[in-house]
C-alpha cells in the first residue's frame, strides 16, 4: 500500500507540474509574465561553473553532429528547452512524493505541507528571478504571480494527494462494488472521473507546452524585438528604411567587397556547397538564454560611459540616422566541431565603433571597453580593436533589422574572433582603464578567442547510376582563418599526395570564408577525401585533432565515399 501510494503521489505530481507550466506559459505570452521553466534555465546557465557547463554543452553539440539530428543551434537550443521543462517536471515528482510520505504520516497535515512547498519553492525563484534582467512585467508583479502559482499548486497538489490517500484509507470492500472485476488496488485508489480529469488537463498542458516550444523555435530568428513601432518608417534626414540595400556593391570601407564583375568572373562552386551568404532564418545562434531577450525599441539606449569627455545616450533612430558601413563577415562559434555548422556569413550594417568613441572622447589611460548586454551578458573589447575601422555596432543583417535571437537592436562585431567575444543586446559601453574580463572566458574559454584555421568537405557529388571509371567528380566546400584570410586550400584523396583545390577568390569579402572547388578524377571502391587549409599569413592548418574548449575546434575534416 505504501508502494503504491508513493507512486500515485509521484504521477499527481508530475501532472500537475505539467499543468503548472501551462499556466506559467500562457501567463508569459498574454501579460508578459515570467515563464518558469525558463527563467530557472536562464539562472542556471549564470550561476554554474564552466566544469559543469561545458561538458554538457560539449557533449550535446557532439551527439546532435554525431547522430544527424538536425541543425546544431536550433537542436541544441530545443534539448537545452525540454531539460528547463524535465527540471520543473522531475521536481513535481519530488514534490509529489514528499506529499504522499505526509499523507501517509499524517494525512491532516497535507494541505498545510503543500502550501509550505510552494511557499519554499517561490524563495527559491525569488533568487532566480531577482538575478535575472528585469522583466517587462516588473519585478512585485512577476514575483506577486508567481507566488500565487506556485502556492496554488501545492495546494491543488497536496488536495489531491488527500483525496487519492483517504481513497487508500477505505476498507477494500466499501470499494469493491464501484470498482470493475480484476482491477488492481492502485487503480482501485483512483476515480474513473478524477483520472479523466487529470489525464485531460495533463495532455492538454502538454499541447500548450508543445505549441509554446514551437513559437519559441521560430520567434528567434523571424522577429524583431519588442516595441518596432519605433523603427524609423521612412527614409528621411534623420531615419533610414527598414531594409537597407545590401551586396557586393553596397559594401564600404577597408573590407569592402571586390566589385560585382570581380565576384562574377570567378569559378564556380561546387555543386551541393553551402550558400555563400547565408540566410538570416539559417544563421547560427549561440547565446545563455532559453529565448532571446526581446527589447523594448522605445525604451532602448545604448550607453557610452566611463573615461570619455562626454558621455553618450543614443536611441535606436539616432543610431540609424547615423552614418553607416555595410561588409560581408564570416562569425563561428568557438564550440563548433571540425566541419560543424555553428558558423555563418552574412553583409553587416552599422556604425563604426570608432567612430562613437571619437565622438565621446575617450581619454587617456583607457584600456578596453568593458560591454554588457540586456540578458546579463559582458564581454571586454581593447581599445585597439575597438578603433578597427572594420569594427561596427551593428543593426542590420542581409539588409534588415537584426531579429530578436540575433540581437536586436544591436550588436558588436570586431574582426578575428569568435562569436563568444562579440555580445548580442548590448545596452551599455564603458570604457576603463584596466583589463576586464567576459562571461566565457570566466567559466574557462580562451582570453583571446582567435579563430583557428579550419576547412570543410560540404559536398561529393556521385551520381551512382551513371558515374564511370575516371569520371569527374566536384568536391567543395569552404576554408576560413577569422580575418587572416585564406591563401591555399589542399584536398586529399586516400594516401594520395595532397593537390591543390582552386579557390572561388576572390572571398565576397576579407572577414568571410572562401569557397573551394577541386575537380577529382573518380576511381571505383571506397575512398577517404581530406581537406587542409594554409591561412593568409602562410601557416598550414594543424592537424592535430582538439576539442572546442578552451581555444577552438582543431583538426582535419574528412569524408568517406564509395564509388
Amino acid at each position: 500500500m505504501k508502494r503504491s501510494s508513493l507512486l500515485i503521489g509521484a504521477l499527481i505530481g508530475l501532472a500537475t507540474s505539467l499543468v503548472m507550466m501551462a499556466t506559467s506559459y500562457l501567463g508569459s505570452v498574454l501579460l508578459g509574465l515570467p515563464f518558469l521553466p525558463f527563467d530557472v534555465f536562464d539562472w542556471l546557465t549564470r550561476v554554474l561553473p564552466g566544469a559543469i557547463i561545458e561538458p554538457i554543452l560539449g557533449s550535446m553539440i557532439y551527439i546532435i553532429s554525431v547522430l544527424h539530428i538536425g541543425s546544431t543551434d536550433t537542436t541544441a537550443k530545443l534539448a537545452e528547452q525540454i531539460q528547463s521543462l524535465g527540471a520543473v517536471a522531475l521536481t513535481g515528482v519530488v514534490f509529489g512524493l514528499v506529499l504522499a510520505w505526509v499523507g501517509l504520516k499524517h494525512r491532516a497535515w497535507l494541505e498545510r505541507a503543500g502550501l509550505i512547498g510552494g511557499a519554499i519553492l517561490w524563495i527559491g525563484i525569488v533568487v532566480v528571478e531577482v538575478s535575472l534582467p528585469p522583466t517587462a512585467s516588473g519585478l512585485f508583479l512577476s514575483l506577486t504571480w508567481l507566488l500565487i502559482l506556485l502556492a496554488g499548486w501545492g495546494w491543488q497538489l497536496a488536495r489531491m494527494q488527500e483525496l487519492f490517500t483517504r481513497g487508500a484509507a477505505r476498507p477494500a470492500a466499501e470499494n469493491a462494488p464501484s470498482a470493475a472485476p480484476g482491477l488492481t488496488a492502485l487503480e482501485q485508489q483512483m476515480t474513473r472521473r478524477n483520472m479523466l480529469a487529470l489525464a485531460g488537463t495533463s495532455a492538454v498542458s502538454v499541447l500548450i507546452l508543445l505549441l509554446g516550444l514551437e513559437k519559441y523555435r521560430q520567434s528567434g530568428t523571424t522577429t524583431v524585438g519588442g516595441g518596432t513601432a519605433a523603427l524609423p518608417q521612412t527614409a528621411g534626414p534623420t531615419s533610414t528604411p527598414h531594409h537597407i540595400p545590401y551586396g557586393s556593391e553596397y559594401t564600404s570601407g577597408p573590407a569592402a567587397s571586390p566589385s560585382p564583375a570581380a565576384l562574377a568572373a570567378r569559378i564556380d562552386p561546387a555543386p551541393g556547397t553551402r550558400a555563400e551568404i547565408t540566410p538570416v532564418d539559417q544563421f547560427y545562434r549561440v547565446d545563455i538564454n532559453a529565448v532571446p531577450p526581446e527589447v523594448d525599441a522605445s525604451s532602448w539606449r545604448l550607453k557610452l560611459i566611463g573615461l570619455v569627455n562626454n558621455p553618450i545616450s543614443l536611441t535606436l533612430d539616432q543610431v540609424w540616422a547615423r552614418p553607416s558601413i555595410t561588409q560581408a563577415v564570416t562569425l563561428s562559434c568557438i564550440s563548433n566541431l571540425v566541419g560543424g555548422d555553428l558558423i555563418s556569413t552574412n553583409y553587416w550594417t552599422g556604425i563604426r565603433f570608432k567612430d562613437i568613441l571619437e565622438e565621446a572622447g575617450v581619454q587617456s589611460g583607457a584600456q578596453q571597453i568593458a560591454i554588457t548586454a540586456a540578458d546579463g551578458f559582458y564581454e571586454s573589447v581593447p581599445l585597439d580593436e575597438a578603433m578597427d575601422e572594420r569594427s561596427l555596432l551593428v543593426y542590420a543583417m542581409n539588409g534588415d533589422p537584426l531579429t530578436a535571437g540575433h540581437g536586436f537592436p544591436l550588436r558588436l562585431y570586431v574582426p578575428g574572433h569568435y562569436g563568444m567575444k562579440l555580445p548580442k543586446w548590448i545596452t551599455q559601453m564603458e570604457v576603463i582603464d584596466h583589463q576586464a574580463s567576459g562571461f566565457w572566458v570566466d567559466r574557462g574559454w580562451s582570453a583571446t578567442a582567435i579563430p583557428q584555421t579550419t576547412s570543410v568537405v560540404d559536398t561529393v557529388q556521385v551520381n551512382q547510376s551513371s558515374l564511370q571509371e575516371s569520371d569527374v567528380v566536384p568536391l567543395g566546400g569552404i576554408a576560413w582563418a577569422g580575418a587572416r584570410g585564406i591563401s591555399k586550400v589542399e584536398v586529399q584523396v586516400d594516401d594520395q599526395p595532397w593537390d591543390t583545390a582552386e579557390l572561388r577568390s576572390p572571398a565576397v569579402s576579407p572577414l568571410t570564408w572562401v569557397q573551394w572547388r577541386y575537380n577529382w578524377k573518380a576511381t571505383t571502391g571506397t575512398h577517404n577525401v581530406q581537406v587542409r587549409a594554409t591561412d593568409g599569413t602562410g601557416a598550414l592548418q594543424t592537424s592535430i585533432a582538439t576539442y572546442p574548449d578552451p581555444e577552438g575546434a582543431t583538426g582535419i575534416d574528412s569524408v568517406r565515399i564509395t564509388i
